[in-house]
């Protein structure tokens, strides 16, 4: 195995001691870690968003903490905050939440947009700057934000800016019944989360981003990319497609699944496998389309299945 793969393999056989049956979340949660890309987890409430942010950061040895939003939620309890220190005469920088490794960032929709935005900065930059004052954030820094999708009164809709710097949106799902029972078993004496022990070595996760850069992408898988990226500009079901950056993204976690694999070089599959967690967030779908039972998955799906790929550059 690789030292990407032995890595990814200790963290997830460690957060399966928590998160039972979603092993696939797992794995495209670990390709946002190795990009350095930040995830929006949109589920129901109770299939253990919360709980999978948590044992990721436990397992890396990261610093965590979750950021509950509510509409009185300012910027600066995101960010930080000077305060007057009367001792010394001087203002005295005291660090807000965001300065973490992992970052539970829960229901952020019910943020308004003002401090949602406060985000912003820290999810493209790694910094923040509060009062003229601009600050590195530790890394690795990972925000993984939840959001209810059933759920819409007293909410603030996340505007495409902010969702365009997600890497990926996920779902976990509710678990089978064989899960659901084991659940229950784990779950009768003390929550597996409270015993779960750091599994890797996280300082070594940056060296990893570093090799996952090197993973081969074929000129021809970079043509299909840009080319299913450009077909969803203009598509008449379409009110907006993909950005450039969302290219960058699939191109990205294309190395980083590779990787993950046990491969030096990125495959066809790899791109289309990761192109619905990647490409759809960025969507918006007419109201007439909607009208017609389509939606960004359904959209982009099309877009897969008549998408050319010239295998015989592959």
């Amino acid at each position: 195995m690789t030292a990407v793969q032995t890595f990814a393999a200790q963290v997830t056989a460690n957060v399966e001691k928590v998160i039972i049956g979603k092993r696939s979340t797992i794995e495209l949660l670990m390709v946002a870690l190795l990009c350095e890309g930040h995830v929006l987890l949109e589920d129901v409430p109770g299939v253990g968003k919360t709980m999978l942010a948590r044992s990721l950061a436990v397992s890396l040895g990261g610093a965590f903490k979750r950021l509950q939003c509510t509409p009185d939620l300012l910027p600066n309890d995101v960010t930080g905050v000077s305060v007057f220190n009367q001792q010394t005469g001087q203002f005295e920088f005291r660090p807000g939440p965001i300065f973490v490794n992992i970052l539970l960032t829960d229901e952020i929709n019910r943020a308004t947009p003002r401090t949602q935005s406060a985000l912003l900065e820290a999810m493209q930059e790694q910094q923040v700057t509060v009062d003229g004052a601009t600050r590195q954030l530790p890394r690795p820094f990972l925000v993984i934000a939840t959001q209810n999708p059933v759920e819409y009164e007293g909410t603030f809709p996340l505007p495409e800016a902010q969702l365009d710097r997600f890497l990926m949106r996920l779902t976990v799902g509710y678990p089978s019944a064989a899960d659901e029972k084991q659940l229950l078993t784990h779950l009768q004496r003390e929550h597996p989360v409270n015993s779960l022990e750091q599994a890797v070595d996280g300082s070594l996760l940056l060296e990893l981003q570093r090799q996952v850069w090197e993973v081969h992408v074929d000129d021809t898988l970079q043509e299909y990319i840009v080319r299913l990226v450009a077909s969803t500009r203009g598509h008449p079901d379409l009110a907006l497609g993909c950005s450039p950056r969302a290219s960058l993204a699939l191109f990205k976690t294309g190395q980083a699944l590779a990787a993950l694999r046990g491969r030096d070089y990125v495959i066809p599959e790899d791109i289309k496998y990761l192109a619905l967690p990647t490409l759809c967030h960025r969507l918006i779908v007419r109201p007439e389309a909607e009208l017609r039972g389509r939606n960004a998955h359904t959209v982009l799906a099309d877009l897969l299945k008549n998408t050319p790929l010239d295998l015989g550059k592959v």
